[in-house]
């Protein structure tokens, strides 16, 4: 198997491999790896090294099943100032995700920077976290984690670092988008404020606002979820990478018991 999450094929087909597979089904990818293949399709078709990404909303239209796989991107909407891009995965003849990305115009507003979180405390610091028994570990041990504070299926907020010991597509070495986008999408399962024994808690989408591009291999997942009365919750997350905050997470969360 190649020590990546996806072995190219040819004209935008991409064969997943065991690393993508998700901690719930052995049939069924994290959404992470797609996230990160679906950022470096709009990176494609970005408008050029002048423009900045503000914000990519990943729309999970089904599972992502553990097999190949075909993406495609578009320019929605041109423009010098802003820009915004679309991508769709496609397996089987049918869409499981689509993607949105607004690019912005590079400019310099160094001098009037404000309301930054704080930085989290390294990766040296943490420790290596567990997860529940009988969790999948395809997508889990494709990645290196280490916690701050708390951990995969334990009640409450967690702080986490993670970085990929593979690479994205085999052959290429991931932009620091595709990294960010493959932590992102675990910041629900992060900080489960339910036993996942007895509830479900899907996202159905994840939006990553970003404030500047992040860099380096790890990113940090500073991750709360609240739960609401009406069968609705919402996963945020404070995204970081080594020199500090780059953005922010959100994820919807459909909430039902088993």
């Amino acid at each position: 198997m190649a020590d990546a999450f996806y072995v190219p094929l040819g004209d935008d087909e991409f064969r997943a491999t065991e690393h993508t597979v998700g901690p719930w089904s052995a049939d069924s990818q994290h959404m992470g790896p797609p996230s990160a293949l679906l950022a470096r399709q709009l990176e494609r078709s970005a408008p050029g090294q002048d423009s900045v990404l503000a914000r990519m909303t990943v729309e999970i239209l089904g599972p992502v099943p553990v097999t190949d796989l075909t993406v495609r991107s578009w320019v929605e909407r041109p423009g010098r100032s802003v820009q915004l891009t679309g991508a769709e995965l496609v397996a089987g003849g049918r869409p499981v995700a689509r993607a949105w990305a607004w690019w912005i115009a590079n400019g310099d507003t160094t001098a009037v920077v404000t309301g930054l979180p704080e930085a989290l405390e390294p990766a040296e610091s943490g420790s290596p976290p567990g997860w529940p028994e009988g969790w999948h570990n395809g997508y889990l041990d494709a990645m290196e984690w280490v916690s701050i504070k708390g951990q995969f299926g334990i009640d409450g907020p967690a702080t986490l670092w993670g970085r990929q010991r593979v690479l994205t597509v085999d052959g290429e070495q991931p932009t620091s988008l595709q990294r960010l986008m493959a932590v992102a999408d675990s910041g629900n399962g992060a900080s489960s404020t339910l036993d996942l024994r007895q509830w479900l808690f899907i996202n159905t989408e994840l939006t990553v606002h970003l404030w500047r591009v992040p860099t380096g291999e790890w990113i940090g997942l500073d991750a709360n979820t609240t739960i609401g009365p009406t069968g609705v919750g919402l996963a945020t997350s404070t995204l970081h990478d080594i020199n500090g905050p780059v953005g922010r997470g959100a994820q919807a969360l459909l909430v039902r018991p088993r």
